[in-house]
């Protein structure tokens, strides 16, 4: 991707190179930004396990000026074979000024051998402006193995504001150094907005 390319541009080609729903993504984003357009952004796609699945979301964080955008997607396989599939999407949008807490955290291996500029093998950001409850869904079980009546959904709705975490070794380099970029443009907007 050249320098001279807009920041809407970088984020659709980042989102792309998600490789995860990504006309969905953009749609939820150019549906929250609301004509706003992006000045940062950071894209970050999570994989876990969780016994016999595979689980896979998106994260993208962007910012529009002095506006936030908060957007999350990610997917539910509805029967064994995995042909049907449900998508769960979530947007918040707030300005910068909400921000209560926004804290990042850096990590450098070998800090004896550090030099000035030398780059960080991890980014943590945490944010906090007490927003809406992030939704944990997955489908209610049932103790009886022969039961294949839907039994719907249960889980969790924790009130927490947003974590993420992204690191050289599973993220790749460039995705940590985009991370540290986002964070010093978030920091600045939210610095900028707080002293007025």
């Amino acid at each position: 991707m050249s320098v001279d390319t807009s920041p809407r541009q970088r984020m659709i080609a980042d989102i792309q190179n998600a490789s995860f729903y990504p006309e969905l993504v953009l749609d939820t984003i150019d549906e929250a930004l609301a004509g706003l357009e992006p000045t940062t952004h950071m894209v970050q796609v999570e994989t876990h396990f969780d016994q016999n699945e595979v689980h896979r979301h998106i994260t993208a964080l962007v910012l529009a000026g002095e506006f936030l955008l908060v957007a999350h997607l990610d997917d539910q396989n509805l029967d064994e074979q995995g042909q049907q599939v449900v998508a769960h999407v979530s947007t918040e949008t707030l300005h910068v000024s909400k921000i209560s807490t926004f804290t990042v955290s850096y990590a450098y291996p070998q800090p004896q051998s550090y030099t000035p500029g030398a780059p960080v093998s991890e980014v943590s950001m945490l944010l906090c402006w007490t927003g809406s409850q992030r939704l944990d869904l997955q489908p209610a079980e049932c103790p009886d193995p022969s039961c294949d009546a839907d039994h719907g959904m249960t889980g969790l709705a924790p009130r927490e504001d947003i974590l993420v975490r992204i690191s050289a070794g599973a993220d790749g380099v460039q995705q940590t150094q985009q991370a540290r970029t986002f964070a010093r443009a978030l920091r600045a907007a939210h610095l900028q907005a707080g002293s007025r």
